[in-house]
């Protein structure tokens, strides 16, 4: 894909997500407002929705259109949204900082972030059921038992209990990956999944590279996430730089040092690319997105 072909793909999807986010949420002025309104102040953030052009982009590799994978993308985004303000929580990793703004709990209130993330979470499995599209009944229903899973506690929410439990504690890297190959992976394997259910061209030969290229992207985000959590400053990152080490939370710089987590985000990147070549069209939209992930600033 040329750049300027996926620039184009991306806006276009970027715009038709918060479009499908303004459609789904409820209006921010209807009772309860307070909610509502927090709701909307968490989902609008300038986050990057790289969980979105996943969910697009594998769409578009087996038939779809942005209009037939929208509803995925959007519902991915809710979930998303929702673990990262509960992840704020002071009970949780008590950040006060997201996305360059303050966190939801500290904009508003504890409790109206806790019923922002109690809200959002069943609106997005609601978005799925519900999406005006012609995907059938059993192919939602597939949906709907992915977000589930990915979501649950085998999935995101098992990692970042996993997380909890090991603050201040020493892990090696088979554990470090099981808990992020759960508490971030487990989402992005969602999302090239959905994506790809709304295509006709789907079929289980191209499952297993898929969900192959979905792993290396939640590990290699992870890598350079704490990567960049040791070397960029707050206000490039948008959240606060250095949390993880004043935490005491182990990461792949704390585990392996800042010289071979760069090495490691490098090797995921080249197996990444192999990966995509299993694809048709080598990953199409898929490759442009990689590229995102491994070469990001923030």
């Amino acid at each position: 894909m040329s750049l300027n072909s996926f620039d184009q793909w991306k806006t276009e999807v970027l715009t038709q997500v918060h479009q499908g986010l303004d459609q789904w949420l409820p209006k921010a002025d209807q009772v309860p407002a307070t909610l509502h309104r927090a709701m909307h102040y968490a989902v609008k953030s300038p986050g990057k929705r790289i969980r979105s052009l996943i969910a697009c982009a594998a769409g578009d590799l087996f038939g779809a259109s942005i209009e037939g994978t929208v509803h995925s993308a959007v519902a991915i985004e809710l979930m998303h949204t929702y673990s990262l303000v509960h992840d704020d929580l002071p009970c949780m990793d008590n950040d006060e900082l997201r996305r360059g703004k303050p966190t939801v709990h500290v904009a508003f209130d504890e409790a109206t972030a806790m019923l922002v993330g109690d809200a959002l979470q069943p609106l997005a499995f609601s978005v799925l059921v519900n999406q005006q599209t012609n995907l059938d009944h059993e192919l939602r229903l597939k949906q709907v038992h992915v977000l589930s899973e990915s979501a649950g506690s085998l999935g995101m929410v098992g990692g970042q209990a996993i997380d909890l439990s090991q603050v201040g504690m020493s892990m090696n890297r088979r554990e470090l990956e099981l808990m992020h190959s759960k508490k971030t992976g487990a989402l992005f394997f969602a999302s090239a999944e959905l994506g790809a259910l709304c295509g006709t061209t789907y079929s289980e030969s191209f499952q297993e590279p898929l969900r192959a290229y979905a792993r290396q992207i939640g590990f290699g985000f992870q890598v350079v996430d704490d990567i960049l959590d040791a070397c960029s400053p707050t206000e490039v990152l948008g959240k606060s730089a250095g949390k993880d080490q004043r935490d005491n939370k182990p990461t792949y710089v704390t585990l392996f040092g800042l010289d071979r987590a760069k090495e490691m985000a490098s090797e995921i990147a080249k197996n990444t690319k192999s990966t995509l070549g299993l694809l048709p069209r080598e990953g199409g939209y898929l490759s442009d997105i990689a590229e995102l992930v491994f070469d990001r600033v923030y």
